[in-house]
C-alpha cells in the first residue's frame, strides 16, 4: 500500500552488440499498453503478470516477455496491515517491479510468427514421390 502501481522503464535496443536508436517498442501487460521509441523512458502500470516487449523497425525485430519482482513493501505491508496491504498490491501490482532497464536484443529478418512458447510446427511431410 506504500509503493505506487506507475512505473517507469527505460528501453534500450542492441544489435550485433551495438545500441541502436529510433526502434519502435510496443510494451503491454494486463494493466495496459504503451509505445516508446529507443531509446527512450515511458511510464507504465504495474501488474503481477509479464511484461511483452515487442519492437520492429524494417528488418530488425525483437519479442520479450520480463516477468515482475515482489518489491520490498512486501514486509512493510505484512507488518504494518496485517497483511490486508499485501492483498492490496497484489491486485494493483504496487507490490511488483519490472527490471528499471529494459535491454532488447534485436534480430535480423521478419519475426517468427508464433508466439513464444507455442509448440513449434513441423512442416507437412512430402508427398508420395518427393524427396527430401
Amino acid at each position: 500500500m506504500t509503493e505506487s502501481s506507475e512505473q517507469y522503464v527505460m528501453v534500450l535496443t542492441v544489435l550485433d552488440h551495438q545500441q541502436v536508436a529510433g526502434i519502435g517498442c510496443v510494451l503491454s501487460n494486463d494493466a495496459g499498453r504503451w509505445f516508446v521509441t529507443s531509446p527512450g523512458r515511458v511510464q507504465i502500470r504495474k501488474s503481477t503478470k509479464p511484461l511483452t516487449v515487442d519492437c520492429r523497425k524494417e528488418q530488425v525485430w525483437a519479442f520479450d516477455q520480463i516477468g515482475p519482482r515482489q518489491n520490498a513493501s512486501r514486509w512493510g505491508n505484512i507488518l504494518l496491515t496485517a497483511g490486508a496491504g499485501q492483498l492490496v498490491d497484489r491486485q494493483t501490482g504496487a507490490g511488483f517491479d519490472y527490471p528499471q532497464t529494459l535491454t532488447v536484443v534485436l534480430q535480423r529478418g521478419e519475426p517468427n510468427r508464433q508466439q513464444p512458447g507455442a509448440p513449434v510446427q513441423s512442416p507437412p511431410p512430402p508427398a508420395s514421390g518427393e524427396l527430401y
